[in-house]
């Protein structure tokens, strides 16, 4: 059968390659095309890529602004190609200020549209759910509490795990030891804590800083940046710096989970990377800025008590969350302090770790996915939602 994945993000990428992969164990014949970025034509052919993410991903409401008959150009193509490549299934993945669009004008052509990796309606934009019931025929989630929220609105979903436990068990395979870690990136052996400072310049401009500054409080400890490789590397050096004077934090590219599995603890902005800095049994703490307007709109806004998808999963601050105007260095220094070795609170949260991979799932939901739409298509009786 033929398959067209739409991915517009980094994290899009990841989980669309793994499903080609699953794809192609439960369909030998699969063919595919898709919007996506290297992996997911490392797995399903670099001939197949029709569009980069970098070239389709738009953040900001400016952003957007400026690029949007960019944007709707893109829109148009992605549609023909659609057309032309004429799939048994449209596969939208995430990025939801696209695909969206894309589910709703396949369903006024009839082409079945599956949607993998559910947009975060239960924290905002709750009007998409309406959309969501309307426009597409199967909806995939990969966290379990999405279950009964989706349920209640009226939507039957498919929860077969989170593909990041896989993507995880893969790399951890090939990680140094703490010592090759040290050498390579010219490190020094006090314990390390590493910062995850977020997968876009925005997010990058508004933490990294508050970051440096509480590594100040900390000299015993080591303080890494993960950084991400689509960030050129002077954006983090411009906000490391300690004025004129370099920092002391050190930068590492595209290493982030062989750091964290050297790291005492983390500091982490909210999204993906919380939950993957738990299911590796990382102690962390969410540091995230936010305009003072924001803090005064937040309970009107978000419509979850949390940003952290470890809380969102739990159901309660088993991290604590920091989302403010002005990061509180003193209270920061005390949280991260009693996360990592000796600390009071450290013990609590690996145990709250334990029962969060237990709610998340084991290996092989890539795979699990995949068979569920696979079957959904061969399946005769397989009725598309109205």
């Amino acid at each position: 059968m033929k398959y067209y994945l739409i991915a517009g993000e980094p994290s899009g990428d990841l989980h669309g390659s793994k499903l080609i992969s699953g794809l192609r164990q439960a369909d030998p014949q699969a063919e595919f095309r898709f919007w996506g970025g290297d992996l997911m034509a490392a797995e399903g052919g670099e001939a197949n890529l029709a569009m980069h993410y970098r070239e389709a991903s738009f953040f900001g409401f400016m952003t957007v602004l400026r690029n949007l008959r960019k944007i709707g150009r893109q829109f148009g193509e992605c549609r023909a190609d659609v057309e032309r490549f004429a799939p048994d299934v449209l596969i939208l993945i995430d990025y939801p200020g696209f695909n969206m669009k894309m589910a709703k004008w396949a369903k006024e052509r009839g082409l079945r549209t599956f949607y993998y990796i559910a947009p975060k309606v239960w924290a905002w934009k709750e009007w998409r759910v309406k959309k969501l019931r309307r426009y597409v025929d199967r909806l995939f989630t990969i966290f379990p509490f999405e279950t009964e929220y989706f349920r209640a609105k009226g939507i039957e979903p498919t929860f077969c795990g989170n593909p990041l436990v896989d993507d995880i068990a893969a790399r951890r395979a090939t990680f140094c030891t703490r010592e090759e870690f040290i050498r390579r990136n010219n490190l020094d052996e006090r314990p390390i804590i590493a910062l995850l400072a977020g997968s876009r310049v925005s997010e990058i401009r508004e933490n990294l800083p508050a970051m440096v500054e509480l590594s100040k409080r900390m000299p015993e400890y080591q303080f890494v940046v993960t950084a991400v490789p689509w960030i050129d590397k002077q954006i983090y050096y411009a906000y490391m710096a300690d004025g004129k004077r370099a920092s002391d934090v050190r930068y590492v590219c595209d290493q982030t989970q062989q750091t964290l599995s050297v790291a005492e603890a983390a500091v982490v902005t909210s999204g993906t990377a919380t939950l993957e800095t738990a299911l590796m049994g990382i102690p962390e703490m969410v540091v995230y800025r936010v305009p003072k307007l924001y803090e005064v709109l937040r309970p009107y806004v978000l419509k979850i008590p949390y940003v952290s998808l470890v809380n969102i999963n739990l159901g309660r601050e088993a991290v604590r969350e920091l989302v403010c105007a002005k990061l509180d260095l003193a209270e920061a220094e005390r949280e991260l302090r009693s996360i990592v070795s000796g600390g009071e609170k450290r013990a609590k949260m690996l145990s709250d770790f334990d029962e969060l991979r237990a709610l998340i799932g084991g290996e092989g939901a890539s795979e699990r996915f995949a068979a569920e739409m696979v079957n959904a298509i061969q399946d005769s009786k397989f009725k598309i939602q109205n």
